[in-house]
């Protein structure tokens, strides 16, 4: 794994990515696209021979690090065999990865409908619960990110619902509990549940339990900011949708698969949804994969009815067969144990150190390989080291904060006023102290900004 540098190369695909390739969530000429030229492991690296330590995994997917020889060889040995079948037959790829997913989810969610990627399983989630109860409205949370297709990016609750937000997609949005900027002048994580539980039954009494179809909430919020809901509130959602009639959807896209050093992040709260959508670390994202696990109940409302929803690629045998060999490699080399085990002992502690030497850290917190540092210009008034949703000059402050972590050689994770560490799941000790000892560096320049 040592990178051989070859600018003219790389100034090539830079030419070629700035031509022609339209980027996702992006003011298309402001953007600056790094060329990478390979990656092995948890790192990856450029043309110029620049190597990172990715505390990113991609976009939170590659859960056992880059190029996998596992994972590659499976790929690769379905391939020959193969390539690719349509959806409505039995293909062993695919069967088998159904038959491993199903093993791992909480309780009965023993059928699985196969997607392309997390999106979309949000959208027959819903579309699912919908036709299940017959109601047409679904809740959703703030600070949450659902993804960026019509039903899924509108369930959203951050602003890159706004522009693409129709305000008739039969969804309101409430306040989930996050005692560090608690919408309930909470002090205590009891105080912040209980409140969060009879904000949320209020709504439901106000907008009409008959109405409502769903309430589909991440079991621990990634990209909003990664915030584990205290002790019996995912409970309380449970028995609230229990007394209504309403199915509980929970997205696993981001939290699953050994992130947060269970399997599922329902696991630490022993909370069995409806309905649970996965995607990314299934197969490490190596091929597109997502899906819906879904109950006993929910599935016999299809038994003799078809289900109106289908894709082309659903369990495409490329994508599954990685699937197996990432769930496999997983169980065989300890994977979600690692998670669980350096999460605590290494990751946790380690933010926490810094946590105590830089006044521009305002909270961390997080679990497993699942952790958030929260920035901020003011301890006392939690001020963020930006504000919502910044761009331009608002964002300097972080920006010059993920500079100095790439400088460092680190790519970090950067959202709104936060860094997320959230490296794969096998990445090791050392490692993981390396990351940290960049993280120090990067974050004496955020300490700049500090009031």
């Amino acid at each position: 794994m040592t990178p051989q540098p070859n600018p003219e190369a790389g100034a090539a695909v830079k030419a070629a990515d700035r031509a022609h390739v339209f980027h996702s969530w992006s003011a298309q000429e402001l953007i600056d696209p790094l060329a990478v030229a390979g990656a092995e492991g948890s790192y990856f690296w450029d043309y110029d021979g620049r190597r990172y330590l990715d505390f990113t995994s991609g976009l939170v997917y590659t859960n056992i690090g880059y190029q996998h020889p596992r994972v590659v060889a499976a790929i690769q040995e379905q391939a020959a065999r193969m390539t690719t079948f349509a959806p409505a037959f039995a293909v062993e790829a695919r069967s088998e990865a159904a038959r491993l997913i199903a093993e791992r989810t909480p309780g009965d969610l023993d059928k699985i409908f196969f997607t392309n990627g997390g999106a979309d399983a949000v959208e027959h989630a819903l579309r699912m619960a919908r036709l299940h109860t017959g109601r047409p409205k679904v809740l959703s949370a703030y600070r949450s990110y659902h993804g960026g297709t019509q039903q899924a990016v509108n369930v959203t609750g951050d602003p890159r619902r706004w522009a693409s937000d129709s305000g008739t997609a039969g969804v309101v949005h409430f306040w989930a509990p996050f005692l560090y900027r608690s919408r309930f002048y909470a002090e205590t994580e009891e105080q912040e549940c209980a409140r969060a539980l009879e904000h949320l039954e209020t709504t439901i009494a106000f907008e009409g339990p008959s109405t409502i179809a769903a309430i589909i909430l991440e079991t621990i919020p990634g990209t909003a900011g990664i915030m584990p809901p205290p002790p019996g509130y995912l409970a309380g959602v449970r028995e609230l949708c229990d007394k209504h009639g309403i199915v509980l959807v929970l997205d696993e896209v981001m939290a699953g698969f050994g992130r947060t050093g269970t399997w599922f992040a329902a696991d630490l709260y022993d909370v069995v949804p409806d309905l649970m959508t996965f995607a990314k670390g299934v197969n490490s994202g190596y091929v597109p994969l997502g899906g819906v696990a879904i109950s006993p109940e929910i599935a016999a409302g299809f038994a003799t009815r078809a289900y109106p929803g289908g894709l082309t690629y659903s369990g495409h045998p490329l994508a599954c067969a990685a699937a197996v060999a990432t769930i496999n490699v997983m169980e065989e080399e300890g994977v979600v144990e690692n998670a669980a085990s350096l999460g605590a002992s290494v990751v946790g502690p380690g933010l926490r150190e810094l946590a105590e030497r830089h006044p521009s850290v305002g909270e961390v917190r997080g679990t497993g390989m699942f952790w958030a540092v929260e920035l901020v210009r003011d301890r006392e008034t939690r001020e963020p080291l930006v504000p919502y949703n910044a761009s331009g000059e608002a964002n300097a402050p972080m920006a010059a904060f993920a500079a100095a972590a790439k400088k460092a050689g680190l790519w970090p994770f950067v959202n709104m006023n936060r860094t997320h560490v959230v490296p794969p799941l096998n990445t090791g000790e050392a490692e993981l102290k390396e990351g940290l000892a960049a993280l120090d560096a990067a974050l004496s320049v955020a300490d700049e900004y500090v009031r």
